[in-house]
């Protein structure tokens, strides 16, 4: 399994960015899709997640400025991020879960927001 993020970059404080991660086989194939994030010197944190089903969640502090969402047709999940902050900087990670497979990574994408 092959995850890769793109849409990363620098934005200045209050503005979006959307980032992909595209999936080498049918995402259905994963129970459970997400996004995480790693700021320097602290610990990777889940953003949001998408089960197969369509459920979705996400960290308490962004709900209502990141939508996760997907595309089956691309096999692909997005991340929404509006009203980007300073501290939502980090590097993004897609990841994919399968009990029969395990868990995937993507190489990450950097998100920097300028204040």
């Amino acid at each position: 399994v092959q995850l890769v993020e793109s849409g990363g970059g620098l934005v200045q404080a209050g503005g979006s960015l959307r980032l992909s991660c595209a999936a080498s086989v049918n995402i259905f194939a994963f129970d459970t899709m997400g996004w995480y994030r790693q700021a320097p010197e602290k610990q990777r944190e889940l953003v949001a997640g998408i089960a197969r089903g369509g459920n979705r969640n996400y960290a308490d502090s962004l709900k209502g400025r990141f939508t996760i969402s997907r595309d089956s047709g691309k096999n692909t999940i997005y991340l929404q991020m509006n009203s980007l902050k300073p501290e939502d900087t980090a590097v993004y990670f897609c990841k994919a879960e399968s009990t029969l497979t395990g868990d995937s990574w993507g190489q990450g994408t950097q998100v920097t927001v300028s204040s």
